[in-house]
């Protein structure tokens, strides 16, 4: 039998000139839509290409629901920014003003043009302190999600970049409006970003038996 060997790309580099930020949602829980959105980048392999693409997100952290996405050629900070401006479009000013934007140290959400965007839409800027991916659990659980649930082999893989658009636009399409989540009281990302308040989670509890329950 022959086991492929596992593509892995860096797609963080926080050694860099731009200004870092504190981590400002550290024991945060929102309690409405737009309190906290938080980004992050995941690759995407390109089976003709023989290359990686890379998918930029942005994740309302109250409701789960991805604000903006976009599929890119290069890990330039471009990507970054167009994922932003897909999420402005889906918000109005008022909505999003005085909103954490999260997300880790890469230069795609430091440089001046990033960061521009954001101080103009009225947002306060957090980032990662550490390599912890802990520190932004709840994007990491989103790529994980995407990865597990809508592909076959739990990694994202398309012939081309053009199919991959289209694909992950289906993909995200039916996270955001038809699969319930645990982690929101069984709602949709859409339904659960209308409401307001503690969202209940359900999650699966494990219980070790003692000798006295056998």
């Amino acid at each position: 039998m022959i086991h492929c060997k596992k593509r892995r790309v860096k797609t963080t580099d926080s050694y860099q000139r731009y200004h870092k930020y504190p981590n400002r949602v550290k024991g945060l829980q929102p309690v409405k839509a737009n309190e906290i959105w938080v980004a992050d980048i995941t690759y995407v392999w390109l089976s003709e290409a023989d290359c990686f693409c890379y998918l930029f997100l942005i994740t309302d952290m109250y409701s789960r629901k991805i604000m903006g996405y976009c599929v890119h050629g290069t890990l330039q900070a471009t990507g970054a920014v167009k994922c932003l401006q897909m999420a402005l479009q889906h918000t109005k000013a008022e909505q999003v003003k005085g909103c954490i934007h999260h997300s880790d140290r890469g230069i795609q959400y430091c440089c001046d043009t990033y960061t521009a965007l954001l101080g103009k839409n009225g947002f306060t800027i957090s980032m990662t302190e550490q390599s912890d991916p802990l520190e932004n659990a709840i994007a990491e659980r989103i790529n994980k999600t995407i990865k597990e649930e809508f592909t076959d082999q739990k990694e994202i893989s398309f012939p081309t970049i053009q199919i991959a658009k289209k694909r992950i636009n289906q993909f995200i399409d039916f996270y955001n409006n038809q699969r319930p989540h645990r982690s929101i009281d069984w709602l949709t990302p859409s339904a659960a970003y209308q409401r307001e308040g503690e969202l209940k989670r359900h999650w699966k509890m494990y219980i070790k038996k003692t000798k006295g329950d056998l």
